[in-house]
């Protein structure tokens, strides 16, 4: 199977899972049956500055970020670390994160979600 760029979904998520301002979802791939059942999205997370994905729990499937671009400050169980290029995040079931740009400059992540 080939996604050409063209065929991608591109959403704006207003305070996506209660966090500030809108964050682009660029899906390459989503849906169960796309990830062979194995997961429901592999994505790219665009946040522009003050932007950021609020603070949740994964309760039957982990997320990765994997950090393309920027600085974002990361929370992982209420633990805050700032993150750079190439730093990979993972959210196992009943963990919490958020993810936050509190920088000048836009971040990018490719984010997985897969089941547990």
């Amino acid at each position: 199977m080939i996604r050409k760029a063209d065929e991608v979904t591109v959403e704006y998520r207003e305070h996506m899972r209660g966090g500030p301002g809108t964050a682009q979802v660029t899906k390459f791939i989503a849906g169960d049956e796309k990830l062979q059942n194995k997961g429901r999205l592999f994505a790219k997370i665009t946040l522009v500055p003050g932007a950021g994905v609020g603070h949740h729990e994964h309760e039957k499937d982990s997320e990765l970020f994997y950090i393309l671009s920027g600085t974002p400050d990361y929370e992982d169980n209420g633990k805050m670390v700032k993150l750079q290029p190439g730093d990979v995040t993972i959210c196992p079931p009943g963990e919490t994160h958020a993810i936050t740009n509190n920088t000048d400059e836009l971040v990018e992540v490719i984010a997985v979600i897969v089941y547990a």
